[in-house]
């Protein structure tokens, strides 16, 4: 039993230590794509240079957080697999098409718009490369929606048999999909990536207003990072009420 134990233990560690890196970059990945969204909306309504500065500035960042953010995610797939076989056996039926589909929404829209984003302003123009940037932004919330069903269902299956051998069969994928606690669990992390990603924006221009206050970049992400914090915050701890009353 010792031998188990601390097998069991080594592989709880090894998870731990891979979702807690991995879910800082996937919230990050979330929040920026839309930051960069409104950045761009923003330049191509107002035509202020300033938007466009700040976009090439956290596009560079967004572009590092979705390459190890989506090395990670592979080393947690594997880790399913590897450490948690008989999970992957006795449910896979259920969470291997949820979790298809993450992965599905997460590169052909993320990974494959994400290019256009980089190197296409100057190639596609001012409106298909908006439009990338609002397809990757899309993506990394299609990407969220289908990984949040998968957990949520794990603490609250529904629309599902259990077969001879012991393992769950789909038997409503409706139900399965809109399990009881994934609505809460969908607001609750795509506000808590909001937030954090705000949180973020707001330290890195502090410190570069702290350095050079009269910087209109750093004053303009600043003022709307503290803005999406102002009317962000609220709407969590009402979001984080419903779901722990829930």
């Amino acid at each position: 039993m010792d031998a188990i134990d601390s097998a069991l233990m080594a592989a709880r560690i090894q998870f731990a230590i891979t979702i807690s890196f991995h879910i800082v970059l996937a919230a990050l990945t979330i929040g920026l794509a839309n930051f960069l969204m409104a950045l761009e909306a923003l330049w191509l309504w107002r035509g202020r240079q300033v938007y466009l500065d700040v976009y090439r500035y956290w596009l560079k960042v967004f572009a590092l957080t979705v390459a190890v953010g989506t090395a990670s995610g592979l080393i947690l797939e594997y880790q399913f697999g590897l450490n948690w076989s008989r999970l992957s056996t006795q449910a896979g039926d259920i969470l291997g098409p949820l979790m298809f589909y993450e992965v599905l929404a997460a590169f052909f829209l993320e990974a494959g718009f994400l290019g256009i984003m980089l190197f296409g302003l100057k190639k596609v123009g001012p409106r298909i490369h908006f439009f990338a940037t609002c397809a990757v932004a899309l993506g990394s919330l299609i990407s969220a929606f289908w990984i949040l069903s998968a957990n949520s269902w794990m603490q609250t299956p529904a629309g599902y048999t259990i077969g001879s051998d012991g393992r769950f069969l789909a038997e409503d994928w409706w139900a399965i999909i809109f399990n009881p606690s994934f609505p809460y669990r969908l607001v609750h992390m795509t506000l808590a990536a909001f937030l954090g990603t705000a949180t973020l924006v707001t330290g890195v221009s502090a410190w570069q207003l702290l350095k050079e206050p009269r910087n209109p970049r750093a004053r303009l992400q600043y003022s709307m990072a503290l803005w999406a914090l102002v009317m962000l915050a609220p709407l969590q701890i009402v979001a984080g009420h419903l779901h722990g009353r829930h």
